[in-house]
């Protein structure tokens, strides 16, 4: 899946503005938040900026064009939804490797040789269970849980 395809796919899920005040991320909009960006107009943000804003913030540095293809949605997704460093903490946590944040040699080798599959089953069953974990998970859980198997369905 190439990176406009993606960003489409997280820009539909994420919809436009809301400013739920029980969010710890504030205003957001397509994803991006108040919290995340401070300076950024998050009312008038438009579909080309925030497309911006994940080219640099998170497609590139989780490096997804290197990843295979069925993983780069998920890992992407779940970056946009709950940050680069969990995303990028679960991807290694899904490849065995040392869940430390930062994709070097060691992550990059492991995602290599991990059947893909097993990595989008591992990856996103450790996002759920941090969902399930999270005090607004009574709430807000079923809408959680269908952006993940709607996303599961797309890959």
């Amino acid at each position: 899946m190439d990176f406009n395809t993606a960003c489409d796919i997280v820009i539909n899920t994420e919809k436009g503005y809301v400013n739920n005040p029980a969010d710890p991320g504030g205003e957001t909009k397509y994803g991006i938040s108040k919290r995340a960006y401070p300076d950024e107009d998050i009312v008038n943000l438009t579909p080309d900026r925030a497309k911006f804003l994940y080219l640099r913030d998170y497609w590139t540095p989780l490096q997804l064009d290197s990843l295979p293809d069925i993983v780069r949605l998920c890992i992407f997704d779940a970056a946009v939804n709950s940050g680069v460093s969990a995303a990028t903490k679960w991807l290694q946590q899904s490849v065995g490797a040392i869940p430390d944040g930062k994709i070097g040699p060691q992550t990059s080798g492991a995602i290599r040789t991990t059947d893909p599959y097993k990595l989008v089953s591992v990856l996103n069953g450790l996002r759920i269970k941090r969902m399930i974990s999270l005090p607004g998970f009574t709430v807000e859980g079923k809408g959680w849980m269908n952006r993940v198997s709607d996303l599961l369905v797309k890959v």
